[in-house]
């Protein structure tokens, strides 16, 4: 049995995550920044700010984990674009403590650290070498990136959708099928292109990861993507919602403080060879995570 800490355990990915990981018989310790964490289970909790190099150290010394999976960060992009100071501290600076330990106490730890597709840009499907850095909070991601090459780690860019179990955190797709059941207007852009994966298949994935073992860094998508418009029209489609009050346009007049890359598609073929896997369509993610929020109702 494989002790596992998961960092940010609270997150729109963690809530998902660790209940998955407990009932496959893993051994998950959670990090929350605060003591009594609602919605956590109370056994295994280790409270702690990661930014801090003495907290994070007595952390890891408890719970001294064979694999850390970080979804501790920042993951605001307009906030990143704000306040850089914070967007460092919480996308690099707890990498950087993560790392340092898994040295000092000379673990063989696995870190999987979970990056982004904003570290890319133009219009191609894009392969791991080809990064180009728009707004910090690409920035910083990446420089945690940078950060966990130091140690045994998997590094894996990806981006997701699927029901939230997060207080307060909504997923594109909670909003969208929000927005659509109750005929609320809103504009979806058709001039931003993304490969993201259901929340489902990411944590599969990430299981298959931990297994493997394979160090690098590895882009994580669905196949073919498609623009954001394009997804939600097809949502709307798998549901059976009309889509009569949406309507597409481009990103231009968004009031955004930071850049928004327009072309995330990513080549996850190198995953796909390493880890021996075939990774879904997007059209087929949608189709499956459309059947999760039919039962949900």
């Amino acid at each position: 049995m494989k002790k596992i800490l998961v960092t940010g355990a609270q997150g729109l990915l963690g809530r998902t995550l660790v209940p998955y990981f407990r009932e496959y018989g893993y051994d998950v310790w959670c990090h929350a920044r605060s003591e009594g964490t609602k919605g956590t289970e109370e056994h295994n909790i280790v409270s702690a700010d990661l930014t801090k190099p003495e907290q994070a150290c007595i952390s890891l010394e408890k719970v001294f984990p064979e694999v850390i999976i970080n979804l501790a960060a920042l993951t605001d992009v307009d906030e990143c674009e704000k306040n850089p100071q914070k967007a460092y501290l919480a996308n690099v600076r707890i990498v950087e403590n993560l790392t340092k330990w898994i040295v000092k106490s000379e673990n063989e730890c696995h870190l999987v650290q979970i990056s982004t597709d904003q570290v890319y840009d133009g219009s191609k499907l894009h392969t791991e070498d080809e990064i180009t850095l728009t707004n910090y909070y690409g920035f910083s991601k990446y420089a945690g990136e940078l950060a966990a090459g130091s140690v045994h780690s998997t590094i894996l860019r990806t981006n997701f959708f699927g029901q939230s179990l997060s207080p307060g955190r909504v997923s594109l797709s909670d909003w969208l099928v929000e927005s659509l059941r109750k005929e609320k207007e809103i504009t979806v852009f058709n001039d931003i292109s993304f490969t993201p994966l259901s929340i489902q298949s990411l944590i599969q994935m990430i299981e298959l990861t931990i297994n493997k073992r394979h160090s690098g860094t590895y882009n994580l998508g669905s196949k073919s993507g498609m623009t954001k418009s394009d997804f939600a029209f097809t949502l709307a489609k798998a549901l059976g919602l009309s889509a009569k009050t949406m309507s597409s346009n481009t990103s231009e007049n968004a009031k955004f403080t930071a850049y928004r890359p327009k072309d995330m598609r990513m080549n996850s073929s190198l995953f796909e060879d390493v880890f021996d896997v075939e990774l879904p369509t997007l059209i087929q993610e949608v189709e499956s995570i459309a059947s999760v929020y039919k039962f949900e109702g």
